[in-house]
Protein backbone atom coordinates (compact mmCIF):
# COMPACT_ATOMS: atom_id res chain seq x y z
CA UNK A 1 0.00 0.00 0.00
CA UNK A 2 1.30 3.88 -1.14
CA UNK A 3 -0.28 6.79 0.26
CA UNK A 4 1.19 10.24 -1.09
CA UNK A 5 0.10 12.66 1.32
CA UNK A 6 -0.17 16.05 0.10
CA UNK A 7 -0.94 19.00 3.50
CA UNK A 8 -3.35 21.46 1.98
CA UNK A 9 -4.90 24.26 2.63
CA UNK A 10 -8.17 23.37 0.15
CA UNK A 11 -8.74 20.38 -1.94
CA UNK A 12 -11.64 19.07 -3.52
CA UNK A 13 -12.66 16.17 -6.27
CA UNK A 14 -15.16 16.98 -9.24
CA UNK A 15 -16.69 14.16 -11.28
CA UNK A 16 -17.73 15.40 -14.85
CA UNK A 17 -17.24 18.88 -13.82
CA UNK A 18 -19.38 19.07 -10.69
CA UNK A 19 -17.67 19.36 -7.70
CA UNK A 20 -18.03 15.44 -5.52
CA UNK A 21 -16.53 16.54 -2.49
CA UNK A 22 -14.40 18.98 -0.58
CA UNK A 23 -12.16 19.62 2.06
CA UNK A 24 -10.71 22.67 3.84
CA UNK A 25 -7.15 22.65 5.93
CA UNK A 26 -5.94 19.05 5.89
CA UNK A 27 -4.83 15.92 3.88
CA UNK A 28 -5.56 15.50 0.15
CA UNK A 29 -4.02 11.62 0.04
CA UNK A 30 -3.59 9.65 -3.08
CA UNK A 31 -4.35 5.88 -2.23
CA UNK A 32 -2.74 3.25 -4.33
CA UNK A 33 -2.77 -0.65 -3.19
CA UNK A 34 -0.40 -3.46 -4.96
CA UNK A 35 -1.65 -7.25 -5.88
CA UNK A 36 0.17 -8.24 -2.30
CA UNK A 37 -1.88 -6.12 -0.07
CA UNK A 38 -4.23 -7.44 2.51
CA UNK A 39 -6.10 -5.77 5.08
CA UNK A 40 -3.53 -6.30 7.75
CA UNK A 41 -2.04 -3.59 6.25
CA UNK A 42 -4.58 -1.21 6.66
CA UNK A 43 -4.91 -0.37 10.36
CA UNK A 44 -0.95 -0.06 10.94
CA UNK A 45 -1.27 2.92 7.60
CA UNK A 46 -4.09 4.88 8.97
CA UNK A 47 -2.63 5.21 12.81
CA UNK A 48 0.79 6.40 11.17
CA UNK A 49 -0.84 9.00 8.83
CA UNK A 50 -3.24 10.20 11.86
CA UNK A 51 -0.09 10.26 14.11
CA UNK A 52 2.47 11.59 11.82
CA UNK A 53 3.49 15.20 12.41
CA UNK A 54 3.50 17.13 9.53
CA UNK A 55 1.77 20.38 10.66
CA UNK A 56 3.80 23.56 12.11
CA UNK A 57 3.25 24.30 15.57
CA UNK A 58 3.24 27.86 16.82
CA UNK A 59 7.38 27.74 16.56
CA UNK A 60 6.68 26.67 12.64
CA UNK A 61 8.30 23.22 13.31
CA UNK A 62 6.38 20.05 12.05
CA UNK A 63 4.99 18.71 15.86
CA UNK A 64 1.63 18.37 15.35
CA UNK A 65 -0.58 15.72 13.56
CA UNK A 66 -3.96 16.06 11.79
CA UNK A 67 -5.61 14.78 14.72
CA UNK A 68 -3.70 17.41 16.88
CA UNK A 69 -4.86 20.26 14.34
CA UNK A 70 -8.67 18.65 13.90
CA UNK A 71 -7.92 18.74 9.93
CA UNK A 72 -9.71 16.92 7.21
CA UNK A 73 -8.99 14.78 5.08
CA UNK A 74 -9.77 13.82 0.97
CA UNK A 75 -8.84 9.83 0.30
CA UNK A 76 -8.73 9.56 -3.38
CA UNK A 77 -7.98 6.15 -4.79
CA UNK A 78 -4.68 6.01 -7.11
CA UNK A 79 -4.08 2.57 -8.86
CA UNK A 80 -1.04 4.43 -10.76
CA UNK A 81 0.89 4.68 -7.40
CA UNK A 82 2.36 1.10 -8.95
CA UNK A 83 3.18 2.08 -12.04
CA UNK A 84 6.63 -0.01 -13.15
CA UNK A 85 8.43 2.38 -15.73
CA UNK A 86 11.69 0.63 -15.74
CA UNK A 87 11.02 -0.78 -19.24
CA UNK A 88 10.22 0.53 -22.54
CA UNK A 89 7.96 3.63 -22.22
CA UNK A 90 4.70 2.68 -21.23
CA UNK A 91 4.06 1.93 -18.12
CA UNK A 92 3.39 -1.67 -16.68
CA UNK A 93 0.68 -2.18 -13.77
CA UNK A 94 1.06 -5.75 -13.21
CA UNK A 95 1.98 -4.73 -9.68
CA UNK A 96 -1.26 -3.04 -9.23
CA UNK A 97 -3.95 -4.55 -7.31
CA UNK A 98 -7.18 -6.09 -9.16
CA UNK A 99 -10.11 -3.21 -8.77
CA UNK A 100 -12.24 -5.70 -6.94
CA UNK A 101 -9.99 -6.40 -4.28
CA UNK A 102 -8.66 -2.41 -4.25
CA UNK A 103 -12.28 -1.17 -4.37
CA UNK A 104 -12.71 -3.42 -1.00
CA UNK A 105 -9.35 -2.02 0.81
CA UNK A 106 -9.85 1.80 -0.47
CA UNK A 107 -13.40 1.59 1.58
CA UNK A 108 -12.88 -0.40 4.05
CA UNK A 109 -9.49 2.08 4.81
CA UNK A 110 -11.49 5.20 4.95
CA UNK A 111 -13.93 3.60 7.07
CA UNK A 112 -11.16 3.58 9.72
CA UNK A 113 -9.71 6.52 9.13
CA UNK A 114 -13.34 7.83 9.43
CA UNK A 115 -13.50 6.19 13.07
CA UNK A 116 -10.56 8.97 13.88
CA UNK A 117 -13.80 11.61 14.24
CA UNK A 118 -12.25 13.81 11.23
CA UNK A 119 -14.22 14.74 8.38
CA UNK A 120 -12.96 12.22 5.53
CA UNK A 121 -14.29 12.89 1.85
CA UNK A 122 -13.41 10.79 -0.90
CA UNK A 123 -13.25 10.26 -4.63
CA UNK A 124 -15.09 7.54 -6.92
CA UNK A 125 -13.23 4.61 -7.50
CA UNK A 126 -12.82 4.17 -10.72
CA UNK A 127 -14.31 7.52 -11.89
CA UNK A 128 -12.40 9.64 -14.21
CA UNK A 129 -11.88 12.96 -11.30
CA UNK A 130 -10.51 16.36 -11.85
CA UNK A 131 -8.47 16.72 -8.11
CA UNK A 132 -7.82 20.29 -7.26
CA UNK A 133 -5.45 21.16 -4.51
CA UNK A 134 -3.85 24.68 -2.80
CA UNK A 135 -0.48 23.17 -1.60
CA UNK A 136 0.50 24.09 2.36
CA UNK A 137 3.90 24.62 2.39
CA UNK A 138 3.99 22.30 0.09
CA UNK A 139 4.67 19.66 2.34
CA UNK A 140 4.33 16.11 0.42
CA UNK A 141 5.01 12.48 2.03
CA UNK A 142 4.73 9.37 0.89
CA UNK A 143 3.83 6.48 3.07
CA UNK A 144 4.88 2.83 1.61
CA UNK A 145 3.58 -0.19 3.65
CA UNK A 146 6.52 -2.69 2.27
CA UNK A 147 9.02 -0.31 4.28
CA UNK A 148 7.27 0.88 7.08
CA UNK A 149 5.83 -2.81 7.81
CA UNK A 150 9.46 -4.24 6.39
CA UNK A 151 7.63 -6.93 4.28
CA UNK A 152 9.92 -8.36 1.47
CA UNK A 153 8.79 -6.26 -1.92
CA UNK A 154 7.08 -7.77 -4.75
CA UNK A 155 9.30 -9.47 -7.25
CA UNK A 156 8.93 -7.49 -10.41
CA UNK A 157 8.30 -9.19 -13.79
CA UNK A 158 10.05 -7.29 -16.35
Amino acid sequence: MKIVIQRVKRASVAIEGQIYSSIEKGYLILVGFSAADEEEVLIPMAKKLLELRINEDQQGKMNLSIMDIEGEILSVSQFTLYADCRKGRRPSFTNACSPEKASQLYDRFNDILKQSGLKVETGVFQALMEVELINDGPVTVILDSDIMLKRPTMKNQV
